[in-house]
């Protein structure tokens, strides 16, 4: 007898096993989850490489809204996602993000805080002489103004976040397999089954495509859909500095280098313009000169404290990165009734977990979003040429 799921999830990182969770802890829904992943592991996967942070300073009002509800969660996760008394700690550390801007950049600081105060963002502007006196650390060589996220902004353990909602998930009955979609049966506006590369057929009332930057867009294809996401390597580089300065937010430099504490040290890195169709989906080879070339020199300038430092380890992940616009493509796949998806999420995908999966299954159970309207990050926004612009991108 075929096998038949009430909803298939493809791709069981922290979206997938967030949308498998929202959906089984709603009381409104009965149905069975498959969640399919080819790598149970999740080594190579966003979820356990990247930075994991979570802000508020963005330029538009839903990237503001899905990371209010991410806070929230993330505050209380030892209670949402206990499992048998075991309660997860993803050591949410609240430093801040500290962006800084030159001339070129003062403008563009001042109208998101216009509108992050209007969403409730508690965000502060910050002269060079409030700079300096907040965070003596720094050289105010060419800037102008910072914005700085008192609270609700900071990082934590992302992979920490994905084993916590998977752990979650399977206590309330969602069955994960390792293996592939390889194959997509359609009638009409629905999809009816998936194939496996195992050599299942598994009859679905929903597929969800949450497969990530390993496999979000030939997932989409096998549908007859076409997005625009690429896997996008971005290298992540860990030192420690002889004389650490202390409080050190989340910092993003006017070169574009970031760099955050990590344990005893710091972890740095920087997003390089590769917005072309190629992609980076097999290759994790680090780009040392990177490190060396670019981000050393420019956090030496910026942190003299961080002109002796030790390279630490580093490592390759990728962004699910969407080219269109560089934001999350959530929502009812166009053309069909039954599929949804969340990709392209350019490296916002870990804070925004949350509420996309939430969101994800209040489409799937009342087929229209209950409590946040997540209507800018629809699907078929690139058809209609409509492109949600963010001017906070890191």
């Amino acid at each position: 007898m075929q096998e038949k799921f009430d909803v298939v999830i493809a791709g069981g990182a922290v979206m997938g096993s967030s949308t498998a969770y929202h959906l089984l802890s709603n009381p409104q829904f009965r149905g069975e989850i498959l969640v399919i992943d080819k790598d149970l592991t999740f080594q190579k996967s966003a979820s356990a490489l990247s930075a994991s942070s979570i802000r508020q300073q963005y330029s538009t009002a839903i990237n503001i809204r899905v990371s209010q509800f991410g806070i929230a969660f993330l505050r209380s996760i030892s209670t949402l996602l206990a499992v048998d008394g075991e309660r997860p700690d993803v050591g949410l550390s609240e430093g801040g993000y500290l962006y800084l801007a030159g001339t070129t950049g003062a403008q563009t600081l001042l109208e998101n805080h216009a509108l992050q105060m209007r969403e409730g963002a508690d965000t502060l502007l910050l002269e060079p002489a409030e700079l300096s006196h907040r965070f003596p650390c720094l050289n105010l060589d060419g800037l102008v103004l910072g914005s700085f996220g008192r609270s609700c902004e900071g990082w934590f353990d992302g992979y920490g976040l994905m084993q916590a909602f998977r752990r979650k998930a399977r206590s309330l009955g969602a069955v994960y397999r390792q293996d592939e979609v390889v194959g997509v049966s359609r009638e009409g506006r629905q999809v009816i089954q998936v194939e496996l590369a195992g050599g299942s057929r598994i009859a679905c009332g929903s597929l969800v495509n949450t497969a990530g930057a390993s496999g979000a867009r030939q997932l989409a294809a096998l549908a007859g859909a076409t997005i625009p996401v690429f896997a996008k390597k971005r290298c992540v580089f860990a030192f420690t500095a002889a004389s650490p300065p202390s409080p050190f937010p989340l910092l993003i430099d006017t070169t574009g280098v970031w760099c955050r504490p990590e344990g005893k040290g710091f972890i740095c890195g920087v997003s390089p313009d590769d917005l072309d169709e190629s992609d980076a989906r097999e290759d994790f080879e680090v780009d040392w000169p990177l490190f060396e070339e670019v981000m050393w020199p420019a956090l030496a300038h910026r942190v003299p404290a961080f002109e002796t430092i030790r390279p630490g380890r580093a490592w390759a992940c990728h962004y699910d990165t969407n080219l269109f616009d560089h934001n999350a493509l959530a929502g009812k796949v166009q053309g069909l009734d039954n599929m949804f998806m969340a990709a392209g999420f350019s490296g916002h995908g870990l804070q925004q977990a949350p509420a996309i999966g939430r969101g994800l299954a209040e489409l799937i159970i009342h087929g229209r979003y209950v409590t946040l309207d997540l209507a800018d990050f629809a699907c078929d926004r690139i058809a209609a040429n409509r492109p949600l612009l963010e001017k906070n991108i890191i």
